[in-house]
C-alpha cells in the first residue's frame, strides 16, 4: 500500500528525457502558487531514477483550485555549464497550469529534450 489515498486529490509529475528514451533522473522540480503576479514557493524536489517524485506535490487540504506553476530545472538536468561558454537553450522550463477540482489527480508530465519540450494533462 502506497503512502497516500490513490483516490484523494494529489498533483503528480514525471520526466521523461526523450533525447535518450530514459526517465530523467535526479531533475530538479519546483512548484509555486500563482497569486495575480506573484509566486508563492510550495515545495522543491528532485525526481528519482523513474523520473517520478517519490511523492505527490501537493495532497489534501493544500490541493486547492488555482494557478500553479511547475519549474522543471532542465538547463542543470543536461549538463549545461556556462564554462563552455553557451548558454542553454533551454534553462529552466515553467509550465503554468490550473487546478479546478481539488478531489481530483491531476498528473502534469513534462517530455523534453536539450532543444524543445512538450506537455500535457495525464492520468
Amino acid at each position: 500500500m502506497s503512502s497516500h489515498d490513490e483516490t484523494a486529490g494529489r498533483l503528480t509529475t514525471h520526466v521523461l528525457d526523450t533525447a535518450s528514451g530514459r526517465p530523467a533522473a535526479r531533475l530538479r522540480v519546483d512548484l509555486f502558487r500563482v497569486e495575480g503576479d506573484r509566486l508563492m514557493p510550495l515545495h522543491s524536489t528532485r525526481t528519482n531514477d523513474d523520473g517520478r517524485c517519490n511523492d505527490p506535490l501537493l495532497t489534501g487540504a493544500d490541493m486547492r483550485p488555482g494557478a500553479y506553476e511547475l519549474r522543471f530545472h532542465v538547463g542543470d538536468y543536461f549538463g549545461n555549464q556556462p564554462s563552455k561558454g553557451q548558454a542553454p537553450f533551454l534553462d529552466v522550463v515553467p509550465i503554468r497550469f490550473g487546478i479546478d477540482d481539488g478531489n481530483t489527480h491531476y498528473h502534469v508530465p513534462l517530455l523534453v529534450a536539450p532543444f524543445g519540450y512538450s506537455t500535457y494533462r495525464g492520468s
